[in-house]
């Protein structure tokens, strides 16, 4: 079996339907790659698997392995795009309990998002955890001005002078920002932190695989280099413009058709806890690109079998406007082996001998069963282990599914125009100069 594929069967949608798109999909196919090269689009991400800044690769690996020697915590700094695309890689593919582990066992930084939020009590309670560490921060923000992450930057650049002087902090600050202006970019050149760069052709949502999650993740011990290789394989499977042979553009499709039978919301399911900063990347992804213009499917995001213990009642008998996208990872790390009870008091004698992926696989193909049987159709998405490899290709496979889909939409799947209001209200209350 390919390491990933697309299985439809769930839908009920004929190979004859989807591909009706065909033209239209050829012709969004070639747009996309006419401006995948122009630095004044936002589709550099098309490209980047094998176009990538090969110097500031290394820079970024070398930074890694300093930030590994020095540090024993390495905070986040970064909201949207800025950091769920790295916090989805490194829950993905590390220890579910990672940051709890032993330093021993670990063997590289303890990894701590902020800048996400603007919790008083999530800022104070991270203070006091790293209060006893060596601290670095990673700032990631393209002009250094969003409220959220500058809020953060100025209290832990406080922190981190306070604490080791103002040329030892400067040694732990590790900027990504915009190349050449904004707040940010000019801070870092009067500091002379080591910086990085936020490509101008690339958006937020589309940057995991650039400097703005490459570093973080690579700090946690993922192999950067394997998670390239990954989405290079992603760039060169569905770079075909014909949709026969395109299951990321049948996907795009398949999504699309739906919407238009009333299905408004979708869904992205795994079964596998570690992907459940995935699916909030994904939804970020999906929600910024698509939700405009008074259309959009909405994405939301579950993960089974937790949530059909919650959400599992409204997605079989509640409105009839939902489908599933499911992640099926094929092969498990580890498992466990179920054994027989003596007193088999718990009636789980039945499941002698079998192992808990097995076990989690009969859950899943019972669940989709039930969910289809009830109108909600699924579309599976297969993958035979949860490694760099897969997880680059999987990242790429979305984002390009995403961009297609949103021109098939009829909206500009690059500008998140709508994100702007609630900043404009929230800067008169607080009496901002200029509002």
């Amino acid at each position: 079996m390919l390491n990933i594929n697309v299985d439809f069967k769930y839908t009920e949608k004929k190979k004859k339907e989807i591909m009706k798109y065909k033209d239209m999909v050829e012709k969004i196919h070639n747009e996309l790659h006419e401006i995948s090269t122009n630095e004044n689009e936002f589709a550099g991400w098309l490209q980047l698997p094998t176009s990538y800044n090969k110097d500031e690769f290394k820079k970024i690996k070398k930074a890694a392995e300093k930030i590994k020697k020095d540090s024993d915590v390495l905070l986040v700094i970064g909201i949207g795009g800025s950091y769920l695309g790295a916090r989805a890689v490194i829950e993905a593919l590390n220890n579910t309990f990672y940051n709890v582990l032993t330093d021993k066992q670990r063997k590289t930084p303890q990894i701590f998002f902020v800048g996400n939020n603007m919790s008083p009590d999530y800022l104070n309670d991270l203070l006091e955890c790293i209060s006893k560490k060596d601290v670095s921060v990673n700032v990631i923000s393209k002009s250094g001005t969003t409220t959220e992450p500058a809020i953060a930057f100025r209290i832990f650049r406080e922190y981190l002078e306070s604490k080791y002087g103002i040329d030892e902090a400067r040694r732990r600050i590790y900027v990504t920002t915009d190349k050449e202006k904004g707040a940010l970019k000019s801070l870092a050149n009067e500091e002379e932190y080591e910086t990085f760069i936020v490509p101008d052709n690339i958006g937020g949502r589309y940057s995991v695989l650039t400097a703005v999650g490459l570093l973080p993740i690579a700090v946690s011990g993922i192999d950067i280099e394997k998670l390239m290789n990954g989405a290079r394989n992603g760039q060169e499977k569905y770079n075909n413009s014909d949709l026969k042979y395109n299951n990321c553009y049948k996907y795009a499709v398949a999504r699309n058709i739906l919407y238009k039978q009333d299905k408004k919301t979708e869904i992205l399911v795994s079964y596998e806890p570690k992907m459940l900063y995935f699916t909030e990347w994904w939804k970020q992804l999906y929600g910024e690109s698509e939700g405009k213009d008074g259309k959009g499917i909405f994405p939301a995001s579950a993960t089974f079998t937790t949530d059909l213990h919650s959400l599992g009642q409204y997605i079989q008998e509640g409105r009839r406007e939902l489908f599933e996208t499911v992640i099926n990872i094929e092969k498990t790390k580890t498992d466990i082996k179920m054994k027989a009870d003596e007193d088999n008091l718990d009636g789980l004698n039945y499941l002698e001998g079998k192992t808990m992926n097995y076990i989690n696989h009969k859950a899943m193909e019972g669940t989709i069963q039930a969910h289809t049987e009830g109108n909600v159709p699924n579309i599976l998405i297969n993958i035979d282990k949860l490694d760099e490899e897969n997880l680059g290709e999987l990242i790429y496979f979305f984002e390009l599914a995403c961009a297609i889909s949103a021109k098939i939409l009829g909206v500009n799947p690059f500008n998140q125009p709508g994100v702007e209001a609630y900043k404009k209200n929230m800067f008169k209350l607080l009496e901002k100069p200029g509002y």
